[in-house]
């Protein structure tokens, strides 16, 4: 698979599924599910959304997930905290993961920015150990931005 094209694609049908769209949720919702039917390899795809002090599950695709993360807690925790992508090639080596799942193995987790700080993050899960690479993290930070507008207003 040529990831760069793949993202190529995705970046386009993710733009046309925002421009315009004023249903957050529904939106978001869209974006989950493209990602995750194009790239076989996550097993779960979603958001997180800042809101009173935590991430809150916002729309995803898989099974089941936490309703709730901390500041700092987790891959998806530090990554707020840090304000930047985090890349785990083997969850259960990441120190305090929190396993919402035990079909996770590695994971991608990538800030959504609006002026300046972190308003939500993308988290991609996968039941591969060390699925993800520079063109995922270039990829997902790219879809990012096109969804950061969205969250501009809060969620």
């Amino acid at each position: 698979m040529d990831k760069d094209k793949v993202y190529q694609q995705l970046t386009a049908q993710a733009k046309s599924l925002v421009d315009g769209v004023d249903n957050v949720v529904g939106a978001l919702g869209n974006v989950a599910a493209l990602l995750k039917e194009e790239l076989p390899f996550f097993f779960w795809v979603g958001f997180y959304v800042v809101k009173e002090g935590s991430l809150q599950l916002g729309p995803f695709q898989g099974p089941v997930a936490c309703y709730s993360i901390e500041k700092g807690k987790g891959v998806c925790g530090t990554a707020w905290e840090r304000a930047q992508t985090l890349v785990v090639p083997d969850v259960h080596q990441f120190p305090g993961h929190i396993a919402c799942s035990s079909r996770s193995n590695s994971e991608i987790v990538v800030p959504v920015f609006h002026g300046g700080e972190v308003v939500a993050v993308i988290d991609v899960d996968s039941e591969d150990f060390d699925a993800f690479d520079e063109e995922d993290k270039r990829g997902l930070e790219t879809i990012a931005q096109i969804v950061a507008p969205l969250l501009a207003a809060g969620y």
